[in-house]
């Protein structure tokens, strides 16, 4: 059986250590096993950075973003090989894997531009003969806890500012599929990347706990589920750390009475069903305004969802593929149980789905709940599967007051061809991130991704300047170049009269 180990310098593999397996889920099948490391490998991960990282800071920008641009032309001529590999492991459709690697690679392209947004700041003559400027210096090392629903696009939106600022980064991927982050590791070594500056080491909450206990370790990113985010942001803060940690998310889609249904039922499709559902920036609750937009909504919703193809990650005609595991395939069919012995009418039952050939295999039918409402659990979180919910408001004003009131703020849309509703809409609710007529709001690149309440802990957001600002730390110099005596003058605190 394959086994997944550590990309550390001058790690030899093997050992006797703890491994978790990693399933198939199309055939539910264990195809590998990762070894799950300890404190002993992370220290020696951090050692490795510890010597490299000088180095690569004293390297030019230039040099640094050319390293970025040989790395993305290497990922993108292993496009087909990754996406396999990906597909294997989390069960998404090679389409929607190949969409995960290149929402990365966008990450990579804006860091590409590092020697632009390092630039720092100056003031010449600030004061008599004085000059003040700023300059963006590295953390040195940092960390990244990835999530397994995006096992490429997130480890490259932390690796990939992290490193082009010039710091050693130590990926700790999820270890239920951990093959593609170490395959991408291998290509930025490729790339001209030194060794030590990227770094893959496996595990569970003990290396967790070390990466957030780890005295050389200065910046640790996190996405996960909102309990353990406020768990990493909380112990990192308290070892002294500067600490993002994005958690879990409920986004609504707001659907109002002049909207085209046709479109957004095609849009929900996705939104709510790509992946199976398993994004933080997945659609998983519409809101129809008024009973009249709500029933014609569900009337089209009924037959776009039994259409959906359920398919093997390999299907080319199928919409989404198994869930990562047979936990994961539990917990959404207990809460679609849930949502029912909770009183919401389940229109469309995913439960009991079965792929012939592949009856062991990880699958969920789509689901549809109606007359859902804001004081079930099933409504409250997260389900994170092919799992749709209508919450019916009356007005505009009820409408809004959904997503902005939930302890989730990750992300929301409306669906409008009133464009006051639409601005009154995206000023006022209270939410992080907002789609016009746009499902799935996730930021270009060179903007920044980031939710509200209980979807982030820490005050600074992922990739684009945000991210640029997270990986590094600012250093001001207030300069004066004296041609003659100090005097009196070096007594008195300096000001710039």
């Amino acid at each position: 059986m394959r086994t997944i180990d550590h990309f550390i310098v001058g790690h030899s593999g093997g050992g006797a250590g703890r491994t978790s397996d990693v399933f198939d889920p199309n055939s539910g099948e264990v195809q590998a096993q990762v070894t799950l490391g300890t404190q002993v490998e992370l220290d020696r991960a951090v050692a490795a950075a510890q010597a490299a990282q000088p180095g690569w800071a004293a390297t030019n920008p230039q040099r640094r973003a050319r390293v970025m641009f040989n790395f993305k032309a290497l990922v993108e001529a292993h496009m087909d090989e990754l996406s396999h590999l990906l597909s294997s492991e989390h069960g998404k459709v090679i389409a929607d894997s190949k969409g995960d690697i290149q929402r990365g690679l966008e990450v990579i392209e804006f860091a590409c531009g590092i020697p632009h947004v390092l630039k720092g700041e100056y003031t010449q003559g600030a004061g008599p003969g004085i000059d003040v400027y700023s300059m963006r210096q590295p953390i040195g090392i940092g960390a990244g806890i990835t999530p397994f629903n995006f096992p490429a696009m997130i480890p490259l939106w932390m690796s990939g500012v992290a490193v082009a600022c010039g710091n050693a980064f130590i990926l700790k991927p999820s270890e239920r599929d951990p093959s593609v982050p170490v395959r991408l590791a291998e290509l930025f070594r490729e790339a001209g990347l030194p060794e030590g500056i990227l770094q893959v080491v496996h595990g569970d909450k003990e290396m967790v706990d070390a990466i957030l206990d780890h005295p050389a370790i200065g910046a640790v990113s996190f996405v996960g589920s909102s309990d353990i985010a406020h768990y990493v942001y909380r112990r990192g803060v308290e070892a002294g750390k500067r600490v993002q940690a994005m958690g879990g998310a409920k986004n609504h889609g707001i659907v109002m009475p002049d909207a085209d249904l046709d479109q957004v039922v095609a849009d929900l499709s996705g939104a709510a069903f790509g992946s199976a559902g398993e994004r933080c920036m997945a659609l998983p609750v519409v809101v129809p305004v008024g009973d009249r937009t709500a029933d014609a909504l569900r009337e089209r919703l009924i037959p776009a969802i039994e259409k959906l193809r359920v398919g093997v990650s390999t299907d080319k005609d199928a919409h989404y593929g198994p869930v990562v595991n047979a936990a994961h395939k539990a917990r959404v069919e207990n809460w679609i149980q849930k949502g029912v012995d909770e009183g919401a009418e389940l229109v469309v039952d995913g439960r009991g789905f079965t792929l012939q050939g592949h009856e062991q295999g990880f699958f969920i039918g789509p689901s549809l709940f109606d007359r859902v409402t804001p004081d079930m659990q099933a409504y409250k979180e997260e389900i994170f599967g092919p799992v749709l919910q209508i919450v019916r408001a009356p007005d505009f004003e009820a409408a809004l007051r959904l997503p902005s009131e939930h302890q989730y703020g990750n992300g929301v849309a409306i669906f409008t061809r009133n464009g006051h509703a639409a601005r009154e809409f995206a000023a006022r609710v209270n939410v992080g991130m907002v789609g016009i007529n746009v499902p799935i709001p996730v930021p270009v690149a060179y903007h920044t991704f980031g939710g509200w309440k209980r979807s982030a802990f820490g005050d600074t957001n992922q990739h684009g300047m945000e991210g640029v600002k997270f990986w590094t730390k600012v250093k001001t110099v207030t300069q004066r170049w004296p041609d003659g005596g100090a005097g009196d003058s070096a007594f008195v605190i300096p000001t710039m009269g």
